[in-house]
C-alpha cells in the first residue's frame, strides 16, 4: 500500500496523523543517506533486550489505530470522523516501504537471495524504530515513543547535514509552491477549499492525470525526488495549519497532484499538466509557477 511510487498515498495518511510531519522528516533524512552514514545509525541501535519489549508495545498500539472496519450504519457522524482519520496503509506497509524502497540501495543480490550487511540492517532497523514511533504517536505511550526514537535523535546529532533535498529540474517551482503554502492566510485557505470542492465535482480525468505524472516520475528516475516533494508537502500543510477535515476532504489530493505534476512538468502533455495544476493556480494565483 505504501511505496515511493505511491508516495501521495503515504502523504495522505501522514497529513492526517498527529505524528505525520515527524514521520515525513524520517523519510526525508533517510532518502538522503549515504554509505558513510550507515555506521553512525547502526552503532546507536539498542540491543534486542531493549527493542523486544518496545516492539511488543508497537504491535499492541498498531491494533488501536483508527480503521474503516469500525464503520457503523448507526453512527453517520462517527463514520465521517473515522473516514477522515483512518489510514489507508498500515505499520507493516510503512516498514516495508522503508526497508525495501527507501533503503533499496543497501541490498545486495536479487529476489529471495538479496541481503543487507549487518551494518545496513542495523541502520535500517533504527530508521524503522524512529518512523514507527512517530507514525503511532496517537496510540503509543510517551515513554515507549521516547525510547524508540532515542537512537535516531542521537544519530542525527552526529550525522553531517547531508546533501540538499533533490527536487529535480523544477526545484524552484516546487519550492515556491511549498513556501506559498507555509505562509497561507485565511482567505487563501477559503479559496483552496472552494477550488477543491469544484475539482471534486468535476473530477473527470484527475486520476489518469495523477497516474501519468507518477508514471513519468518512474520512467525518468525521479521516484525518490517526487517522494521527497510529497514528504515536504506533508510538513508544509502542517505548518499552514490546514484543518484535518479540509485535508481529508480533497485539499490534500489537489495539492499532492500539483506537486507531483511540478516534479515532472517537462515530461507531461499540456492537458495533463493543466488538469493537475489549474485548481491550485485558481486558488493561490500563478506566481509560484515561475
Amino acid at each position: 500500500m505504501y511505496s515511493l511510487v505511491s508516495a501521495p498515498v503515504l502523504g495522505f495518511d501522514l497529513t492526517r496523523l498527529s505524528g505525520g510531519s515527524a514521520t515525513a522528516e524520517v523519510f526525508l533524512r533517510a532518502l538522503r543517506l549515504q554509505t558513510a552514514d550507515l555506521p553512525v545509525l547502526a552503532e546507536r541501535l539498542p540491543d534486542e533486550g531493549v527493542r523486544g519489549p518496545l516492539w511488543v508495545e508497537v504491535e499492541s498500539a498498531a491494533r488501536k489505530m483508527p480503521s474503516l472496519k469500525g464503520v457503523s450504519q448507526d453512527d453517520p457522524s462517527g463514520n465521517l470522523a473515522l473516514v477522515e482519520r483512518a489510514p489507508i496503509g498500515s505499520v507493516d506497509a510503512l516498514l516495508t516501504c522503508l526497508r525495501y524502497d527507501v533503503m533499496s540501495w543497501t541490498w545486495q543480490g536479487d529476489g529471495r537471495d538479496a541481503e543487507q550487511s549487518e551494518t545496513a540492517a542495523s541502520a535500517t532497523a533504527l530508521l524503522c524504530d524512529a518512523a514507527v514511533a512517530s507514525y503511532l504517536r496517537e496510540v503509543l505511550d510517551s515513554d515507549t515513543r521516547r525510547q524508540l526514537g532515542a537512537g535516531w535523535v542521537s544519530a542525527m546529532r552526529k550525522l553531517p547535514v547531508g546533501a540538499p533535498i533533490d527536487l529535480g529540474p523544477h526545484h524552484y517551482a516546487v519550492s515556491a509552491l511549498l513556501d506559498r503554502l507555509r505562509s497561507l492566510r485565511r482567505m487563501d485557505l477559503a479559496r483552496l477549499v472552494t477550488s477543491s470542492d469544484d475539482a471534486r465535482r468535476n473530477a473527470g480525468g484527475w486520476s489518469p492525470a495523477v497516474h501519468s505524472a507518477s508514471w513519468a516520475a518512474y520512467l525518468s528516475d525521479r521516484v525518490r525526488t517526487a517522494a521527497a516533494a510529497q514528504m515536504l508537502l506533508v510538513q508544509a500543510v502542517d505548518t499552514a495549519a490546514i484543518p484535518l477535515p479540509v485535508r481529508a476532504g480533497g485539499v490534500w489530493n489537489m495539492l499532492s497532484g500539483a506537486v507531483q505534476a511540478l516534479v515532472v512538468r517537462d515530461l507531461l502533455d499540456t492537458a495533463t499538466a493543466h488538469r493537475l495544476l489549474s485548481p491550485v493556480v485558481a486558488a493561490l494565483g500563478p506566481a509560484w509557477l515561475g
